[in-house]
């Protein structure tokens, strides 16, 4: 059965609803940057674990002078309390001995030869309290969060070694199309592969692994024994093939894999000749069209979304930005248009078009333009390049 296309913002919805999370794994604190927690995150211990110094220089008792009876060091643990008229030398960090009123930071103190300090100190002062940021047991970080370096830090000062997050997807991609060299210069008819090199890396940035890259010949055999051979994934991706000329296999291979179609082709440019099928397992397959900028458009428009899905995160959202310049739109289509972003603003790439690379090298995002087109300075959606 032919699949009406549907509309862009509706195709990308479809994507995300077609995927599911894929499992959960436990990895080491400092693996966790970018990868999306499956469990929450407290606090094992209060943060700071201990009353500490906020500065190098004296913890003191009551008020001045004071006699300086011992050093504390950051690691350590005070092996006596403070009494008023003490104090003891102390690091940033360190723990504070009981009965500690403040700390006179070091460039504020004067010890004199006799082993006497002064200094101006107020209670209370350069103390970092025991549970200032968080008691025990606080939520720190929630379930589904996409974390950061900073999450890594604060999960391992909350006690934890390892964390519980959602397993990356895995991909093959293959390439299709007898035309496109490996290798060298374009010769005899034939062009460089150009996807080859730059999809893996788009798709490890969308969160996904990939596995394997091969290229695959333009006969319906080769097309069927491909995704034969790719059910060791979570995603096969290919390129080319997509559309109905003369060796465009791709809809009859899913078929005869007994893949089913989700989505067939979108009303957008470029990119229309794309699809999202499916497989049991579950297994999918996105099918971008061969042309560089068609590809790109066609990968954040199924492939991000179905990509968040598989991570648990919802439909990506959009950014807004002015338009610098007026973008016409033919027919009842959305067109994504590459262009670079400053100060909210969108300025259309000076190379732009379905088979061009340079466009792909300066802008920051696509412009969302909606059917009838936009005229200078109207806000349009914002589908960021991935970063």
């Amino acid at each position: 059965m032919t699949l009406i296309a549907p509309e862009w913002n509706e195709a990308r919805w479809r994507a995300h609803a077609s995927g599911q999370i894929l499992g959960t794994q436990s990895i080491a604190v400092r693996s966790g940057d970018r990868r999306v927690l499956a469990e929450r995150v407290h606090a094992r211990t209060p943060l700071p674990p201990h009353d500490a110094s906020a500065m190098d220089g004296w913890a003191v008792c009551g008020p001045g002078p004071w006699s300086v009876i011992a050093q504390v060091l950051a690691g350590a643990v005070p092996d006596t309390a403070l009494t008023p008229g003490t104090a003891v030398a102390i690091a940033t960090g360190a723990q504070l001995p009981a009965n500690t009123s403040g700390i006179l930071r070091a460039e504020h103190g004067h010890l004199s030869d006799t082993g006497l300090l002064t200094g101006d100190v107020s209670r209370g002062q350069d103390i970092r309290p025991s549970g200032e940021e968080a008691e025990t047991d606080t939520l720190l970080i929630a379930g589904g969060t996409l974390l950061t370096p900073g999450h890594l830090g604060l999960a391992a000062a909350a006690g934890y070694d390892e964390i519980r997050v959602v397993c990356r997807p895995t991909a093959r991609y293959l390439v299709f199309g007898d035309e496109l060299l490996r290798s060298g210069r374009a010769r005899d008819g034939k062009v460089r592969d150009s996807l080859g090199q730059q999809i893996p890396a788009w798709l490890n940035r969308l969160g996904v692994d990939v596995v394997g890259v091969s290229w695959v010949g333009d006969t319906l055999d080769a097309h069927v024994r491909a995704l034969d051979e790719c059910t060791d994934v979570d995603v096969v991706v290919t390129s080319g093939g997509t559309a109905s000329g003369p060796v465009d296999y791709l809809h009859q291979a899913l078929a005869l894999t007994s893949g089913s179609l989700v989505v067939d082709t979108v009303a957008v440019r470029p990119g229309h000749p794309m699809l999202l099928g499916r497989w049991a397992g579950p297994r999918w397959l996105l099918g971008l069209p061969g042309n560089p900028q068609a590809a790109i458009a066609a990968l954040l428009t199924l492939g991000e979304p179905l990509v968040a899905a598989l991570h648990g995160l919802g439909v990506p959202v959009l950014g807004r930005r002015r338009l610098s310049e007026s973008v016409t739109s033919r027919g009842n289509v959305t067109r994504l248009v590459l262009c670079a972003s400053s100060g909210g603003e969108a300025t259309p790439s000076a190379y732009i078009g379905s088979g061009m690379l340079r466009g792909l090298t300066t802008a920051d995002g696509y412009a969302v333009v909606p059917p009838g087109g936009a005229t200078l300075g109207d806000q349009v959606s914002w589908l960021a390049l991935p970063s």
